[in-house]
């Protein structure tokens, strides 16, 4: 019999928020440095994952056909893809923990992690705010010990966190624009200094509109390619408050799960799952109020992964 190391794999389609999830959930699990996939989905399964299909052991790539060869003990995957994937390497005996709605009945999983903000309820899904996130303390230190040099920009320090639109907050670029304006003369007006981070789906042209209007002003602006490494966790160890768009779930968790005041753009332009997230904060006083009024006093941080890996280690028994 060939024995199954104890240390998880997670599985991803690597999209940056699927493998953040993932990546969150098994190192909070303490068993071993875990070891990622990015699967390489062919057709069919590239359409129909998580439903399976005959020979779909070879359906996401060479990568994980050998993986499924000598299947893990833990598989943690997030996403779609994910979910196909897992459904046969459970087969194959591994237990396996899917993160986010797989859109098929929970039976197919051993755990399933998913958001409240999301319907699906059953005796193996575990539930959370928000989403998964290496967020606390220590990984706030060693932002700030990995990019010192912020400390050095004056204060107060708002990280400003821009995603992109989508059919659940369709933002518009101009009134995106209208809120750049508004804190750039808030900082001009009582001093301080910019840390800001744009996304992959942020528009270019909105991208550039940032970096204009804070152009006279003491900043930090980082965006997908060409700025070097990503300071993301710095921008949060070193802010003393937090702007984010209205568009992502695990911006606003990562915002939250600090201890520091957060405010949504244009947060009334969020729909659906998007606009409940928002209120379960707004419900725990975690969420500003008054735009651009900052209240510093009595914030409680948003940390829900430590909980859900010590439900998920003993669901499983993990050793």
């Amino acid at each position: 019999m060939v024995k199954r190391s104890s240390a998880p794999w997670t599985v991803t389609d690597g999209r940056a928020g699927n493998v953040r999830q993932a990546v969150a959930l098994a190192s909070a699990l303490r068993q071993g440095t875990h070891r990622p996939l990015v699967l390489q989905p062919r057709a069919p399964w590239r359409w129909l994952a998580p439903r399976r299909l005959p020979g779909d052991v070879n359906g996401y790539g060479p990568d994980f056909a050998a993986l499924a060869a000598q299947a893990p003990a833990l598989a943690i995957g997030c996403g779609r893809q994910a979910a196909g994937a897992l459904r046969v390497l459970r087969a194959r005996g591994s237990r396996t923990v899917q993160i986010l709605d797989p859109r098929l009945p929970s039976r197919h999983w051993d755990l399933l992690v998913v958001p409240e903000h999301d319907a699906l309820r059953g005796s193996n899904v575990l539930t959370l705010i928000g989403s998964l996130n290496p967020v606390d303390d220590d990984w706030l230190a060693l932002g700030r010990a990995a990019f010192a040099d912020f400390g050095a920009l004056p204060g107060p320090r708002t990280a400003l966190l821009v995603g992109g639109p989508t059919p659940l907050a369709p933002w518009d670029e101009a009134a995106m624009v209208a809120v750049f304006t508004a804190l750039a003369a808030q900082i001009r007006s009582e001093g301080g200094s910019l840390l800001a981070t744009t996304s992959r789906r942020t528009p270019p042209a909105l991208a550039e509109r940032l970096r204009a209007t804070f152009a006279d002003l003491p900043h930090v602006i980082w965006g997908d390619g060409g700025d070097g490494v990503n300071p993301y966790a710095g921008l949060l160890g070193w802010a003393h408050r937090v702007v984010v768009s209205p568009d992502s779930v695990n911006l606003l968790s990562e915002a939250s799960a600090t201890r520091l005041p957060v405010m949504v753009a244009l947060a009334d332009t969020a729909q659906g799952r998007l606009a409940r997230f928002q209120r379960q904060l707004h419900e725990r006083g975690r969420l500003q109020t008054r735009w651009l009024d900052w209240q510093h006093d009595g914030i409680a941080p948003l940390r829900e992964t430590a909980r859900v890996a010590a439900e998920v280690h003993a669901r499983l028994t993990l050793g």
